[in-house]
């Protein structure tokens, strides 16, 4: 294999560990990096493209269980937290993940060979990194002035619904996971870090059945040839998430949804010009 194959999985990893959990569009800038500079269709097609991009989210995924491990440990019931924790304290529990998950998951399964097909291309993302904009300016104006819960142990079941049907837009390549939720939590009455928090922990299971999914329909693509591929793009993405995580921490009370909204509608607009 290839030197230049090997630095574009990469640059391809390095691209979705940053902006897999950063409210940007971790898919979005993936097809148009490829699309637009790499120019690496002709050897992913060989190797499975989509299955390529899905693969190296198992990285970002595993960031994010070694970032919140601590939160994981307590959701599975086995943390000190689960055991000695005060009687009637309120907690995230797993039931509020899957109340999120099931509305995503289930359209997730019903349309993934349609989107697979029709919605993987650099006019659909210019769409998804505008719409999902507007949602996230949208969500600064009319919630996260005054939220009425501060940490994700506080959420409700119907906080958790709403998310997970906001977060079926995110299905929309372009459109951002973390974008749809974290907006969608913050119009709930969540500060804007408690829906982080709930966006990184609903991210696991339904990255991680997404990519399951795909890969097991596209299994002949993970072949001997293509793995040095496949596992330098997952370690990148890995290492690369492992950083944008604890940054974004830091970040998203501090300058809250706005200023990456300004960055999606700028980066869709200099995009259209050069590229249509």
């Amino acid at each position: 294999m290839e030197l230049i194959t090997i630095l574009k999985a990469i640059i391809l990893g390095f691209v979705e560990g940053l902006t897999e959990f950063a409210p940007i569009s971790s898919t979005g800038h993936m097809i148009i990096v490829d699309d637009m500079w790499l120019k690496s269709k002709e050897f992913l097609t060989k190797y499975g493209a989509n299955t390529f991009k899905v693969f190296i989210q198992l990285g970002s995924i595993l960031a994010v269980v070694v970032a919140m491990k601590d939160r994981f440990i307590d959701l599975l019931g086995l943390g000190r937290r689960s055991k000695e924790g005060a009687e009637g304290q309120r907690r995230l529990k797993l039931s509020h993940v899957i109340v999120g998950l099931i509305p995503a998951g289930i359209l997730g399964v019903l349309f993934e060979d349609y989107i697979d097909e029709y919605l993987f291309s650099t006019a659909t993302v210019l769409i998804g990194l505008v719409i999902g904009a507007v949602l996230m300016i949208i969500a600064d104006v009319f919630g996260g002035k005054n939220p009425k819960v501060h940490t994700v142990d506080q959420i409700t079941y119907k906080q958790a619904l709403i998310i997970g049907l906001i977060q079926c837009l995110s299905l929309w390549p372009g459109f951002s996971r973390s974008g749809a939720t974290i907006s969608g939590g913050v119009l709930t009455g969540l500060s804007h870090r408690a829906a982080a928090d709930f966006t990184f922990i609903m991210a696991v299971p339904i990255m991680a059945g997404a990519s399951g999914i795909s890969l097991f329909k596209n299994i002949e693509y993970i072949s001997f040839d293509a793995m040095p591929f496949f596992t330098v793009g997952f370690i990148s993405a890995f290492v690369f998430a492992l950083i944008s995580i604890k940054f974004f921490f830091k970040l998203i009370d501090k300058i809250k949804l706005v200023p990456f909204a300004i960055y999606r509608i700028l980066l869709a607009l200099v995009i259209y010009i050069f590229y249509f």
